[in-house]
């Protein structure tokens, strides 16, 4: 299920990813869903019910409104870049004219659509993005920033930084803190 959700961090209203407007609290039943589809997001329904100990219908309507409600924000495979030949990442810091501020959201929108990025991040700092990108080799990587940042008329300045390797976590939900008076 697929929500219509504004793709710029300037557009109105909530986001997808925004848990904090207006949503029902997670409880300890819900805890243990996030906790098992952040392991392993193709656990069954009726493996799932089990381990919250809760009938699998129950379970779906649970899993149906975390989705709903923004908290899981989708299903996917982690594929490893190298493997398709895109084997040099790099994390890419970019700071914007200040005079382009305003356009941060498309900026983010046109790089989020190029074949070598991975993600992109907007970030608080000297620097306005972080870009993730992969690539099959350092001219390809050479080529991506001078192509698309460096010559970008919003963009003030670049700093790339190599990967030489990601070492991933388990993942795991992450954990609120308890409300405090218990």
């Amino acid at each position: 299920m697929k929500k219509n959700v504004p793709a710029t961090p300037y557009a109105d209203g909530p986001r997808s990813n925004d848990v904090r407007a207006g949503t029902a609290p997670i409880d300890d039943i819900d805890r243990i869903l996030l906790d098992q589809l952040s392991r392993d997001a193709r656990t069954p329904n009726n493996a799932l019910a089990a381990l919250a100990g809760i009938a699998p219908s129950t379970c779906l309507g649970r899993v149906r409104s975390l989705i709903d409600r923004g908290v899981i924000r989708g299903f996917h495979a982690d594929i490893d870049p190298a493997t398709l030949g895109r084997d040099l990442q790099a994390m890419i810091a970019v700071c914007v004219q200040a005079n382009a501020r305003q356009h941060l959201g498309q900026l983010a929108e046109q790089l989020a659509t190029l074949g070598e990025v991975l993600n992109v991040y907007f970030i608080a700092g000297a620097d306005d993005y972080l870009i993730h990108v992969a690539t099959g080799s350092s001219e390809e990587l050479r080529r991506f920033v001078l192509d698309h940042l460096s010559a970008h008329p919003a963009v003030a300045s670049t700093e790339t930084i190599l990967i030489f390797e990601h070492v991933r976590p388990r993942l795991r939900a992450p954990q609120a803190e308890p409300p405090s008076g218990r």
